[in-house]
């Protein structure tokens, strides 16, 4: 068997050595480097869980003007973390507020298209968690608004800024996967039931069906190559238990994988589980006929790279193939090269992604540029999975995915 070489970030980088500019190496993203501007952004924080998270206090670019939460300790929570002095009892309050400029919504899901629409019609540049909405409905009128009011909208999916899918842009941008074929992506996240109850009440979260929930398996294919989801059919999976039998979704789900096509033909499977014997992952695999990435299933598993061979081998039975090279992968830090403002490079949630969603948001208003996840990604990303747990409660028929571009004019 051949012996893997080891693809390091050391290797990765190069000569960069990550404490060098890394700008001609690295992909493109319209936000990165330096701020060149002296302007502050005033943002309101809503939400004090997801919200909590984030770094807008350490942008040159930005001040924390002030936060919202429904609960008064997440308030006090919020103003400790981003040391504002500012807060309201609700989002409705916070938008009257002719000092803000510009939020960062971090509410359940089931409010996000509400909040979002209320937040651009009161002038206000939008941040939004995942996802963009929860019915196709809502995808359109978030659409409407956002083109209505000439506003930034920007969603702040996690994925399309993790360190791996950094490193898939930039081989993909150097045509390094040669003709991706095929795609699939993964999110397994057990124990959520851990979250469905609080204080003796049921949350958002309980009963929602995986495939409302998609973005973190979405946007690995469409944030990489910008191609759409066009059809898919959907398989789901439920038992007995009180969540999938009584919830406000009326979801018989935990488990839901589909079968995408995309715009370009290829296949793209995704699975999404709240239950199971699972290991906890947000992955993502990309399969070319020059070269494929497939990112680490979770514990006890790593990343690889597989690149198409040239060398005969024999198998097992005494055939020859082509024997294509295995390596081990490790992606680079980004977050300590120049694309971050010096002040923003350390670690951050969900893979270092955090200070990348928070210098695209503010640079995008300060350089009134688009956002990498502007409102077509984003409806790209949320729309698909809809449909998808259409598919599911209709026994897995094969659906038609609208495409949100087709109305950008």
């Amino acid at each position: 068997m051949r012996k893997s070489n080891l693809y390091t970030r050391r290797n990765f980088i190069g000569s960069a050595a990550l404490g060098i500019s890394v700008m001609a190496l690295s992909p493109r993203f319209a936000f990165a480097g330096e701020p060149t501007s002296s302007r502050k952004v005033r943002v309101g924080i809503i939400g004090g869980r997801f919200g909590a998270g984030f770094h807008f206090n350490e942008h040159p670019n930005c001040t924390v003007e002030a936060v919202s939460d429904l609960i008064p300790e997440r308030r006090q929570h919020l103003m400790d973390v981003y040391q504002c002095s500012k807060s309201y009892e609700s989002l409705e309050l916070l938008l009257k507020d002719p000092e803000v400029e510009a939020v960062f919504i971090a509410t359940p899901a089931p409010d996000h298209a509400r909040h979002v629409i209320a937040s651009l019609n009161a002038g206000k540049h939008v941040l939004c968690a995942v996802p963009a909405a929860m019915s196709l409905d809502e995808c359109h009128e978030i659409l409407r608004t956002v083109k209505k009011t000439g506003l930034v909208y920007m969603m702040a999916e996690t994925s399309v800024y993790r360190q791996s899918m950094i490193s898939a842009k930039k081989f993909y941008n150097e045509g390094l996967f040669g003709n991706i074929f095929h795609a699939a992506a993964q999110y397994n996240h057990p124990g959520l039931e851990t979250l469905y109850v609080e204080g003796g009440k049921r949350t958002w979260r309980w009963g929602l069906a995986p495939m409302n929930y998609p973005t973190h398996c979405t946007s690995f294919l469409v944030g990489l190559t910008g191609e759409r989801l066009t059809e898919v059919c959907c398989v789901g999976w439920g038992d007995d238990d009180v969540v999938c039998k009584d919830n406000q979704y009326n979801n018989p789900f935990w488990n839901e994988s589909a079968f995408f096509k995309t715009s370009r033909g290829i296949s793209f499977p995704v699975e999404i589980n709240w239950k199971g014997a699972l290991r906890g992952t947000e992955r993502g695999e990309w399969q070319g006929d020059k070269m494929s990435l497939i990112l680490s299933h979770g514990p006890l598993s790593s990343s690889v790279i597989v690149k198409s061979g040239d060398k005969l081998a024999k198998d097992d039975g005494g055939f020859n193939y082509a024997d294509n090279a295995v390596e081990a992968f490790d992606a680079p830090d980004w977050w300590k090269t120049d694309l971050m403002p010096e002040t923003m490079r350390h670690d951050s949630g969900h893979e270092g992604s955090h200070t990348f969603i928070t210098h695209d948001f503010i640079t995008s208003i300060v350089n009134s540029q688009k956002p990498e996840v502007d409102i077509y990604q984003a409806l790209a990303f949320t729309a698909p999975g809809i449909v998808a747990h259409q598919s599911a409660l209709k026994g897995g028929v094969l659906l038609k995915i609208p495409n949100f571009d087709e109305v950008k004019k």
